[in-house]
């Protein structure tokens, strides 16, 4: 554990204030016992009611509860301590976020096992005899316990089945030496510290765009200082490789770096060229890790042994011990929003833990988001362009497809445009990809006779058939059920139809086209973690699958060299309902499915099947022409005044029903302020009214840019006092907008 005494905090008596990890607005203060040398951002533990809790001390008492009635701290934790720049992140996404400081310290605070020394187990080391019988009268021992104190001389301590196996030797072996004193006991940790990665070994050869870039990146890890860069570089030009230099810079100087994904699913190949890029692989952190890999990483971060961190949205909450770098990969992607909760864009914190621990931040994108874009305008952050893919590689070929001449036959969704080109391609030996951001089967199921639709009963959603599953699945709340055998409303046997496709249902209909096509389903409720992830991407580069049938999970960041022909099955899906960045996201997802094709030596072929051809998503697709795509969508965003260029903020009343959402919603629309600036849509029902059985009243709230919507959030909130029953969610800067 690093030495507490050597950080820059001072020891404090009396009373000193600690920041538990639950829903509360503020610290509390206790005693400090005669002895205890406290800090702040040590780990303690303390008394709160009749429970003993885990928090950390954020510096001196403040409050005017008299000494003698403060609880003392019950005891000082053995872990690496909070640093000043975790504590004031954790200060700042509370007061940006309005969530209380307490909730936001839980993120920090999320693996409490890892705040215990690790614990030991039984293991032998070489003693001094040993060594002597080694370098004595070695021909006296047995082969079996001489290969045992080799094994001890040559390597590390290790338990006794350990060493029974890398002597392949029994374990009465081991005990023997143990009792004739040639080995000695020691207690070992269970956790094995992480490979240390080589910066020095050689990265890939980099075009004269990608040795620029590095330059620059490399350029700004060794001078330190905040700074936020983006890099901008079309699918396959090469970003990783560029950011890989910067991350190099880092470790030379005994430093860590973090890279952010949207999406652990994309980690697989990232972490296989990490790993032969600097020798050793990276930390992950991710929902998916065991609880033991989750205590040994956190712990691994706080100590400064692990270097190269790559980790989803909850990562920026780690305790780096010397973090030096931060790499936002697909910046632009709406995954980066965390939706409950603490409701924040990692995007965005990321910045602001760059800038409140003073070091380098690279947003990378193809399609990089309006709000960076506008901060690269108002020269808020800098530009490195890629403009081309690497190497002999070429960008792929995108057309339209107009489904209202086009038409699929009956009961098909490939057009005939598109299955001709899949026949091409596979007589060819090519892969190729069918995309659709739709799982399951059919987003819809009636009753052909009554026309009665099967709906989740606790969301205002339609249940999603599964039928590899055998079952109707509600994406929102995780409802199931299996299809009834008759109608709910008219009695019907048999009339259930499924209307419009999922990926089940196209790879249906493949394998009635292209009857000896091998086909493979790739969605997130199809993949089992990542390991599944890195079977399925191994299958594709061995050339096992060929076509590739899936979601936004296949959409971007992975490399299949022989994949020259991608399908889009519905590229107007994404452009329904209300959302303000439908357009945005929709180029930009479709943009990312694009470039999965033509990535080497082969070119690529993109077909986009669309009913709105003219759309103006789909002209800047079929042309290239992203940045007058760009510049049109800023335009009409400021003529709103939308972000980027104003402020949004969402509110949610849910209630156990109507008549309660609907109380409390008026409640604070009496409340609601009146001020110049500062427009309040509302309430009306959410689009998604009810969630998870709560009936839902939304409110928006748009302001201009010099406006604090904290402040008047705030403010607005604070006057009024809602029933318990009622739940109350504020959402700045909203992504989702059900």
């Amino acid at each position: 554990m690093p030495d507490r005494h050597a950080s820059q905090e001072a020891p404090m008596t009396g009373r000193v204030s600690v920041l538990l990890p639950l829903p509360l607005a503020a610290a509390y203060d206790y005693r400090v016992p005669a002895g205890m040398d406290l800090r702040a951002g040590d780990f303690v533990t303390v008394p709160l009611g009749r429970r003993s809790l885990t928090g950390v001390v954020m510096g001196p008492g403040q409050g005017d509860i008299a000494d003698a009635k403060l609880k003392p701290v019950a005891a000082l934790l053995p872990a690496p301590p909070m640093k000043p720049e975790l504590r004031r992140f954790v200060e700042w996404v509370a007061h940006y976020t309005l969530a209380s400081v307490g909730a936001v310290l839980k993120m920090a605070m999320s693996v409490p096992a890892a705040l215990a020394p690790a614990r030991l187990i039984a293991g032998y080391a070489l003693s001094a005899a040993g060594r002597a019988a080694l370098a004595g009268d070695a021909e006296s021992l047995t082969p079996a316990r001489l290969r045992v104190l080799r094994a001890l001389a040559e390597g590390d301590p290790a338990t006794a089945t350990a060493l029974a196996r890398r002597a392949s030797s029994g374990a009465g072996v081991v005990k023997g030496l143990a009792a004739s004193g040639l080995i000695e006991s020691r207690a070992l940790p269970t956790e094995i510290p992480p490979p240390e990665p080589d910066w020095r070994l050689p990265g890939p050869s980099l075009s004269g765009a990608q040795e620029i870039a590095a330059a620059a990146l490399v350029g700004k890890v060794e001078a330190g200082g905040f700074s936020v860069t983006l890099l901008d570089g079309v699918t396959g030009s090469g970003k990783t490789e560029v950011y890989m230099a910067a991350i190099a810079a880092a470790l030379a100087r005994d430093k860590q770096a973090l890279v952010l994904l949207p999406e652990i699913a994309l980690s697989t190949q990232l972490l296989a060229r990490f790993a032969q890029r600097f020798g050793a692989a990276p930390a992950e952190w991710h929902s998916d890790l065991s609880p033991a890999q989750r205590r040994a990483t956190w712990r691994q971060v706080a100590e400064g042994g692990a270097r190269i961190i790559i980790g989803a949205r909850s990562a920026l909450f780690l305790p780096f011990a010397k973090l030096a770098l931060i790499v936002v990969d697909e910046e632009h992607d709406a995954s980066y929003k965390q939706e409950e909760g603490v409701i924040y864009h990692a995007r965005d914190m990321a910045v602001v833990r760059g800038s409140l621990a003073g070091l380098p931040v690279v947003l990378a994108s193809a399609t990089p988001s309006l709000e960076t874009t506008f901060n690269v305008e108002q020269g808020r952050y800098d530009r490195l362009h890629l403009p081309a893919r690497h190497g002999t590689a070429q960008l792929p070929d995108i057309r339209l497809i107009d489904l209202r001449r086009d038409r699929p036959e009956r009961q098909r969704f490939l057009s005939p445009p598109l299955v001709k080109a899949l026949g091409e391609t596979l007589a060819a030996g090519e892969q190729a990809m069918l995309f659709l951001n739709r799982r399951g089967y059919a987003p819809l199921t009636l009753c052909r006779d009554c026309g009665f639709r099967l709906q989740c009963p606790n969301c205002t959603a339609w249940l999603i058939e599964h039928r590899a599953k055998g079952g109707l699945q509600c994406h929102h709340c995780g409802f199931a059920m299996p299809l009834p055998p008759a109608c709910p409303q008219c009695a019907a046997t048999g009339s259930f139809a499924s209307c419009g496709p999922g990926v089940e249902r196209l790879a249906e209909e493949m394998a009635l086209r292209f009857p000896t096509a091998r086909l493979q389903v790739m969605a997130s409720d199809t993949l089992a973690g990542p390991h599944a992830m890195a079977e399925l991407l191994d299958r594709v580069e061995k050339r096992e699958i060929d076509v590739l049938i899936g979601t936004q999970v296949m959409a971007k960041g992975h490399h299949f060299p022989m994949l020259t022909l991608v399908g889009v099955v519905d590229a107007d899906l994404g452009l329904a309902g209300g959302d303000l960045r439908a357009a945005e996201r929709t180029y930009q997802l479709l943009h990312q499915v694009a470039g999965r094709a033509g990535r080497a030596e082969r070119p690529g072929l993109v077909f986009l099947q669309t009913y709105m051809p003219e759309q103006k998503v789909m002209v800047a697709l079929a042309s290239d022409d992203r940045d007058h795509f760009v510049a049109a969508e800023a335009e009409a965003r400021r003529q709103e005044q939308l972000p980027p260029f104003g402020k949004l903020a969402a509110i949610i009343v849910a209630g156990p029903d109507t008549d309660s959402a609907d109380r409390a919603a008026q409640t604070l629309s009496r409340a609601a302020p009146l001020l110049e600036g500062v427009t309040i849509l509302g309430p009306a029902p959410a689009p998604m009214a009810i969630l998870r059985g709560r009936h839902r009243r939304r409110f928006l709230v748009k302001t201009g840019r010099a406006v604090n919507i904290q402040a008047v959030l705030r403010q607005w909130l604070a006057a009024v006092k809602l029933p318990s029953n009622i739940r109350l969610q504020v959402d700045i800067d909203p992504y989702s907008f059900l």
